[in-house]
């Protein structure tokens, strides 16, 4: 394989900066380039110097020829400083791009006070993605491929095809675009697009860029000029291109660029999610010594004061991130009518707090069934996985953490919906065959969940066929690194264009 320079650029990398809101944008920055890195490929990530960075936490070091980043956009002329540091336990190189003008905020595109947006985000992106270019060529660092994600970095693609098209230095440069969410598309007034250097309307068609709609479309223009462009699992790049509601009003841009369109899962870090070698657990274990999973149950279980009983099933639940209180609710109704059977339920709380008041209730009408956990540590999420038969998820996770992904390395098998990249990973199990890895329900109906449950339950019950389903999970490799090779490549497809 190749090798590349990349240069990354997100508005959000791990732990430098993250919104539970954005869709797992922060942790694949830092969780792809590390992969890429592992795999000797020149990768460097860049992103905005925000106001809550720890610069001495973090050790930002100036760089002499980045300390005025010369930046022009429209009639204005502004500079920048750049920064750097490591990602922290990587060799990765981050570019800090500070502009206390534009990003020196409590929030990353909002006022926390009030919830609303930056009247300036379109300035303050446009900015950074000009920054971004001119940091390049004054690091005389030329990369093979620009990895731009999401709205914020949409505009890269177009003002490499037009402000710099003549530009020798970026003569061999080619970019992806990565969406991590559709819906969230950097929608501003037309009247914003001669500060943002757009006069007239990007040539590819359309109907949302600045000519011909009341709205300025970021994410749009990205997806036109990008010369290849990816999304996070191959059941939501399905979804897009069948169903026109799942694009959000961008589906003529996607069906004429569908040709360049791929959808690639996230992996999950097997040096950090492994039981053979878990730092977290009472007992390390591998599909060879599955007794020590319920080991590590019994242990775990003495320690939460909670009676164990070792013929019981346990079901971790991990609710999905910002999901309302209604959306959430055929699920909690599917696990009360599922304590009919042999079963004790973990419901896992989470930051965004939306459900854990719903939850909290759901556990204290149902004692010594159902236990709710306000538990964010590490140590606890990885007993919690280790402990566990089975695990529930409604829709990906926010936070990081492939919960399904991780629990099959631990012999805990997952129950999902089929949606994104749950689906992607996640494959009907049939007991005749012994093919698939879980147990899926389609329809968010609960008499669906239940079905799913009850499927998980009665396999977990016959013993032979439930400990080949655990060791065969435990051999599936769903590492970053395989991602990382799919997106490798990806660059060679867009090399070519």
């Amino acid at each position: 394989m190749k090798a590349f320079k990349v240069c990354y650029v997100s508005s959000e990398v791990v732990p430098f900066a993250s919104t539970s809101q954005a869709n797992g944008l922060a942790y694949t920055a830092k969780s792809l380039t590390t992969a890429l890195k592992d795999m000797d490929q020149d990768v460097r990530l860049m992103m905005p110097k925000y106001k809550s960075i720890n610069e001495r936490k973090y050790v930002l070091r100036e760089v002499i020829r980045l300390r005025e980043v010369e930046i022009k956009l429209g009639e204005d002329s502004k500079t920048a400083n750049g920064k750097t540091a490591f990602l922290p336990n990587s060799k990765v190189h981050v570019y800090f791009l500070a502009m206390p003008e534009y990003f020196d905020r409590k929030g990353f595109y909002s006022d926390p006070q009030n919830d609303k947006d930056y009247p300036d985000n379109a300035e303050r992106f446009a900015i950074f993605c000009r920054g971004v270019l001119e940091t390049l060529k004054l690091l005389y660092w030329q990369p093979d491929v620009i990895h731009c994600s999401d709205w914020a970095t949409a505009l890269i693609p177009y003002y490499l095809k037009t402000l710099y098209k003549d530009d020798d230095f970026f003569k061999h440069t080619s970019t992806v675009l990565t969406v991590h969410n559709f819906a969230n598309q950097g929608q501003f007034s037309a009247g914003e697009a001669a500060k943002l250097d757009i006069p007239k309307a990007p040539a590819g068609g359309g109907k949302s860029t600045a000519k011909n709609a009341p709205a300025l479309n970021l994410l749009k223009i990205g997806l036109e000029y990008a010369d290849v462009i990816s999304t996070t699992s191959q059941f939501r790049l399905d979804q897009i291109l069948t169903d026109p509601d799942e694009t959000h009003g961008l589906n003529d841009v996607i069906q004429s660029r569908k040709k360049d369109l791929h959808g690639i899962l996230n992996g999950t870090h097997y040096n950090v999610w492994d039981p053979e070698t878990d730092k977290h657990l009472f007992a390390n274990y591998d599909a060879k010594s599955l007794s020590q999973k319920e080991e590590n149950k019994a242990r775990f279980f003495e320690e939460l004061d909670l009676e164990n009983d070792p013929a019981m099933p346990l079901l971790a639940v991990f609710p999905p991130l910002g999901e309302a209180e209604g959306e959430f609710a055929p699920v909690l109704d599917a696990l009360k009518e599922a304590l009919k059977r042999s079963v004790r339920i973990f419901l896992m709380g989470n930051k965004d707090a939306k459900l854990n008041p719903k939850l909290k209730k759901l556990a204290k009408a149902h004692p010594g069934k159902i236990h709710f956990f306000e538990r964010y540590d590490k140590r606890f999420l990885h007993l919690v996985i280790a402990s566990a038969d089975m695990v529930l998820m409604d829709a990906d996770s926010a936070d990081g953490y492939p919960h399904q992904i991780n629990g099959m390395r631990y012999g805990t098998v997952p129950v999902v919906r089929k949606i994104d990249g749950l689906a992607d990973s996640v494959k009907p199990f049939d007991p005749k065959t012994a093919k698939g890895n879980g147990f899926i329900y389609e329809s968010h109906d609960q008499a669906d969940i239940l079905k799913a449950l009850e499927a998980a339950l009665d396999t977990c019950s016959d013993k032979k066929t439930w400990s080949k389903l655990q060791r065969s999970n435990m051999r599936v490799d769903f590492s970053w690194e395989k991602t990382a090779r799919q997106y490798l490549e990806l660059y060679e497809a867009a090399a070519q264009k």
